[in-house]
């Protein structure tokens, strides 16, 4: 996993409700905890795009549900700046169920577009997604 150039606010909480834009089988997933999150005592950790997450399934199919998996954030509405000077957001927050913590995607295709700083630092997922904005 690289560092990615991009100042990203972490904007989603331990808790949240997201979207799982890939055809693992998963629909909605809530973030359970922030893998290599730091943070100072009593605060709780949050996520941004390009982190890895584990996250419970909350809709989907039958043999999905109710299970904790891997995900990678690959999108979030709040604006986040890149190194060029623009700012970007998306329409919804979406994360990629993966199969482990090495990045490697459950689904072979993702829908919607990807945040550019998301296949810099997973190339596993830059292979099947179908935009990079």
């Amino acid at each position: 996993m690289q560092a990615v150039a991009s100042s990203i606010t972490r904007t989603l909480n331990q808790g949240s409700l997201i979207e799982a834009c890939d055809n693992s089988g998963a629909k909605l997933l809530k973030i359970v905890s922030i893998k290599g999150a730091k943070t100072v005592k009593g605060r709780k950790p949050a996520a941004m795009t390009g982190d890895l997450v584990l996250a419970s399934v909350r809709k989907g199919s039958p043999e999905m549900r109710k299970q904790v998996v891997f995900a990678v954030v690959v999108r979030q509405k709040k604006e986040f700046r890149r190194e060029t000077g623009e700012r970007i957001k998306f329409e919804d927050n979406a994360a990629v169920v993966v199969k482990d913590e090495a990045g490697n995607p459950k689904g072979t295709l993702i829908k919607g577009p990807v945040a550019k700083e998301v296949c810099q630092r997973w190339p596993s997922i830059a292979k099947i997604a179908s935009i990079i904005a």
